[in-house]
């Protein structure tokens, strides 16, 4: 069974990393993008229900810049940052004929913030502390750079899925990246973010579905939109109906009235 565990494993973190190629081989993209960034749906793009027009917003660990790009509209300025090169070579790619609403440069999420105080309404740290080893630091460098009534809009993993339950059980790593440094459970999150002068000020509303067969949806995504998009509604109808197995969580947080 164990070694039934590790092949569904590494047959999923395949089959994910090729449904990125193929969105490109396929011509759905002219860049390397998971099929997700292809469908245009309210759930993926949950944080623009928080963003007023004018804000000026900072995503942190940008990647290829999806989100800044879909974040820059009603003259909202946005600036993205990631340690990836390549990965800002995409989003500058991407970013052209955006009317220079968006400002991408190279930095390390884990290091002092290149910029000042207490100038942006809105903060998106999308799919990233989970990656950091450094996350104290991270997040007290939002806390710095966040208004005093400015948003931190956050998604992190939940670790305590039946899936991961299982993989764990077996002693194997049960992480649904390979990258993670850490999965949260409610109570884990909250008190990272309290300790670093964060509260959570919504709901914890549910993302996706975790199923063992996670990756091999996203391959189905690099071949056919049509049907990928069935199937990402019905991960994210399953997760409204068993929030305890979503892949993780969006939660909006505010800073708390002393650090």
């Amino acid at each position: 069974m164990r070694l039934w565990l590790q092949l569904i494993r590494w047959v999923n973190y395949a089959a994910t990393g090729l449904s990125i190629r193929l969105t490109r081989w396929t011509g759905k993209s002219r860049e390397y993008i998971h099929p997700k960034h292809l469908l245009d749906y309210a759930d993926h793009h949950w944080y623009l229900r928080y963003l007023r027009p004018g804000d000026t917003v900072l995503d942190v660990g940008c990647g290829n810049g999806m989100h800044s790009l879909r974040a820059a509209s009603n003259g909202r300025r946005v600036i993205g940052f990631d340690y990836d090169v390549r990965s800002l070579a995409v989003a500058q790619r991407l970013s052209v004929g955006s009317d220079d609403y968006t400002f991408f440069f190279c930095g390390n999420a884990e290091q002092p913030f290149p910029l000042p105080d207490s100038i942006f309404d809105c903060v998106l740290f999308l799919d990233v502390l989970e990656h950091l080893d450094e996350r104290d630091r991270a997040l007290r460098e939002i806390y710095r750079v966040l208004k005093d009534e400015g948003l931190m809009l956050l998604s992190v993993p939940n670790a305590e899925t039946s899936w991961k339950r299982r993989l764990k059980a077996a002693r194997l790593f049960y992480y649904s990246d390979p990258d993670h440094k850490v999965e949260y459970t409610p109570e884990t999150l909250r008190d990272e973010l309290a300790r670093n002068g964060f509260e959570i000020v919504s709901e914890m509303m549910p993302i996706v579905y975790d199923t063992p067969w996670a990756g091999l949806i996203d391959l189905v995504g690099g071949i056919s939109l049509r049907v990928y998009q069935r199937l990402a509604k019905w991960k994210r109808d399953m997760a409204r109906r068993y929030p305890e197995e979503s892949i993780g969580w969006r939660v909006v947080c505010r800073k708390r009235d002393v650090q």
